[in-house]
């Protein structure tokens, strides 16, 4: 298999942990962005970088593109897997909660493709983690009302993606995620058990990132084989 170039965001803990080790042991080329970029500096994994990078930041998208621009040159594969969740009675959640969801979910999700996809060619593939809260007439959830609705909004905005670069070459996909045993699920659901690790689903978004692109683009991915 081509060694790539890949970048993948929330990469200190869960899926994009392991996606990270992952791409790593396959000889890939990997820029691991995360808030805290600690635990896979602390591996010392060959052929990755990272460093600290808070999507709802504006100011940090520069070093993502100064780091391609002067060292890669071209992307093959973004996923964009970094999320921030909220679980809060819709009544309590402000402005600023929505805000604050948003900035990273759906704003850095869009700002990061962005400034990706002048380094992107034929074949490169972006995609997008979100979650069956965000499928319509999936099951929802009460507490998930900013969490929910801003995974919605990217999977729309792949769609457009989609068909607004179909001329490049590029493909867009998104999956939707149903239960994966992490941090953030625990934190939705306190003492659910899902019966997918992070390992596992990690496996199932790198084959799909290095080859889905073949196959679908613009499409909406439903992984789940549970509720929630």
């Amino acid at each position: 298999m081509d060694k790539k170039n890949i970048i993948i965001t929330g990469t200190s803990r869960g899926i994009g942990y392991e996606l990270v080790q992952l791409f790593s042991n396959a000889g890939h080329q990997v820029l691991a962005l995360s808030r805290n970029e600690k635990p896979i500096e602390n591996l010392k994994l060959k052929n990755v970088t990272c460093f600290s990078f808070d999507l709802s930041e504006g100011k940090a998208y520069s070093k993502v593109e100064d780091f391609i621009k002067n060292t890669w040159n071209h992307v093959d594969v973004l996923i964009n897997n970094a999320g921030a969740l909220l679980n809060k009675p819709f009544s309590e959640i402000s402005m600023n909660d929505f805000e604050n969801i948003y900035k990273t979910n759906v704003f850095g999700v869009a700002e990061l493709t962005r400034i990706t996809l002048p380094f992107m060619k034929k074949n490169s593939h972006v995609v997008t983690i979100s979650s069956m809260g965000g499928v319509q007439g999936s099951m929802k959830f009460p507490g998930l009302a900013a969490y929910s609705s801003s995974k919605a909004a990217v999977i729309t905005l792949t769609e457009l993606l989609a068909e607004e670069y179909k001329a490049s070459g590029i493909s867009f996909n998104v999956l939707a995620l149903g239960a994966v045993q992490t941090e953030m699920l625990e934190e939705a659901f306190p003492g659910y058990q899902a019966p997918t690790t992070a390992l596992e689903m990690a496996q199932y978004v790198f084959d799909f990132s290095l080859t889905g692109n073949k196959y679908y683009n613009g499409k909406l991915l439903q992984v789940s084989n549970s509720t929630p």
